[in-house]
């Protein structure tokens, strides 16, 4: 199967890609196991959860699908056998939101220690902070890359015109930039996507 480049972080993957987002709701444990096991099994690589998944469940507090992918890896000892994305921002308790230096610092921990890796090939902004200037939340991220605890960082949920501006501010002050882009786009929510999109340019060089 092709591999493709995540933007230019020459970080390879398969087209497809695991949502993680099952895994400690409507899978358990052990049918995750057996989900990433066949998941890779097949020769695919790419899997996707956030810190928040599934803090929407009752009795759940977040984290448990990046517990439970952690707890996998280190059974399979399949680490260097996959990539691994997650993402940081959305409400995960009191005081524990956005994407300020302070909270991704912690965060990126938090996940880290669930995932019980060391690094984390794509780490992503879950959601747009408009209250944290770009080149606190970019130069953050840079120094996470510096530092070998990410290689790559992402974009979920930007408009056209904010993921632009994010890569400007990267690009002006020589900081790490967005490599990819995870919106919400399917065939039941098209219309925010489209609309921010469609009548935009967007090169990203």
């Amino acid at each position: 199967m092709n591999k493709r480049e995540l933007g230019q972080s020459d970080i390879m993957v398969s087209p497809f890609c695991f949502g993680g987002n099952v895994f400690g709701w409507t899978a358990d444990e052990k049918q995750s196991f057996e989900l990433l096991d066949a998941f890779t099994d097949s020769g695919l690589e790419f899997i996707d959860t956030a810190d928040v998944y599934s803090k929407w469940v009752p009795g759940n507090k977040g984290g448990e699908s990046e517990t439970i992918i952690g707890n996998w890896l280190k059974k399979s000892g399949k680490r260097d056998k996959v990539i691994i994305a997650t993402k940081v921002g959305k409400p995960m308790g009191e005081g524990k939101h956005g994407l300020s230096r302070a909270y991704i610092t912690k965060a990126v921990e938090d996940s880290l220690m669930r995932l019980q890796t060391d690094y984390i090939d794509l780490y992503q902004s879950h959601d747009d902070d408009k209250g944290t200037p770009f080149e606190e939340t970019l130069a953050t991220y840079t120094d996470l890359i510096k530092q070998g605890k990410v290689r790559a960082i992402g974009a979920s949920n930007y408009s056209a015109a904010r993921l632009k501006e994010s890569s400007e501010v990267s690009k002006a002050n020589g900081l790490a930039r967005y490599e990819t882009l995870q919106p919400e786009y399917n065939l039941f929510d098209r219309e925010g996507y489209e609309k921010s999109w469609s009548h935009f340019v967007l090169k990203i060089i």
